[in-house]
C-alpha cells in the first residue's frame, strides 16, 4: 500500500503527464499520502486520483497538486511567504511546506485543519502557520504574499486575495462553476495591474463563505 514502487508508480504517472519539476517530484515521491486520509481509504492513497475528507471535501488528485505546486514555483520570484486558502486535509499544504520559506495556511472547516495541524507536527513540518477563517478573504494581516495557491475554486477572481499579493506576486486558483478553469495571475510590480493565463481545464470543491467550527 505505501511502498517505495507505489510511489515511484504514482511519481511516474505524474511524469507522464508533463510535470517536471524534479524538487517538486521528489516531495511527492517522500510524502506519505496516505496519513492524509482516513484509515478506510488509505490503500487509495497513491492512486492519481482526488479523494474525500468528510464536510464534501476531497483530497487533490496528486497530479493536481503537483502541476499547481510546479506552476507556483516556477512563476514566483521570492518563496518566503506563501498564503494557502484551503488547508483542506493538509496534504497540499505539506508538499508547500517542504518547498518554500512560510506557509500560512486558512480553513473554513476546523475539524479538518485540526486534523491536518497534527499531521503536519507528526512530520516534523515547523513553517506553517494555521488560522481558521473565511478563506475568500486571505490572510491581510500576516500579508503581502509572495504567492498564493487556492485549493478551492470561486465563481469569480477574488479582489481581496489580489490586493494581497507583493510586488511581483503570483495567485495559482480554479475559477467557475461546473466548468472551472486554472488561472495564473501575476502582479506587475507593484502596480494594480494583473498578467491573467488560464492554464488548463480542473474541477475543485467551491469556495463557500462562512466557517464551521465542529
Amino acid at each position: 500500500m505505501t511502498s517505495q514502487r507505489t510511489r515511484e508508480r504514482l511519481v511516474q504517472r505524474l511524469m507522464d503527464q508533463g510535470v517536471s519539476n524534479w524538487e517538486v517530484l521528489d516531495v511527492m515521491r517522500n510524502t506519505p499520502r496516505h496519513i492524509f486520509l482516513d484509515e478506510a481509504l488509505s490503500h487509495r492513497a497513491y492512486e492519481d486520483t482526488a479523494l474525500p475528507i468528510g464536510f464534501g471535501q476531497t483530497l487533490s488528485q496528486p497530479y493536481i497538486v503537483a502541476r499547481m505546486t510546479e506552476i507556483l514555483l516556477g512563476a514566483a520570484g521570492s518563496l518566503d511567504k506563501v498564503l494557502e486558502v484551503g488547508t483542506g486535509s493538509g496534504f497540499q499544504t505539506s508538499v508547500l511546506a517542504q518547498l518554500v520559506k512560510q506557509v500560512y495556511s486558512v480553513e473554513r472547516i476546523k475539524p479538518l485543519q485540526d486534523k491536518a495541524k497534527q499531521r503536519l507536527r507528526d512530520l516534523g513540518l515547523r513553517n506553517v502557520r494555521f488560522k481558521h477563517t473565511d478563506g475568500g478573504f486571505g490572510w491581510p494581516e500576516v500579508g503581502p504574499f509572495n504567492a498564493i495557491l487556492s485549493a478551492a475554486a470561486p465563481q469569480i477572481m477574488p479582489k481581496e486575495l489580489l490586493a494581497q499579493l507583493a510586488p511581483n506576486g503570483v495567485l495559482v486558483i480554479p475559477i467557475g462553476g461546473e466548468q472551472q478553469e486554472l488561472h495564473l495571475v501575476m502582479r506587475d510590480g507593484d502596480s494594480d495591474n494583473f498578467i491573467t493565463q488560464i492554464l488548463e481545464p480542473v474541477k475543485f470543491v467551491p469556495l463557500k463563505s462562512g466557517t464551521i467550527d465542529a
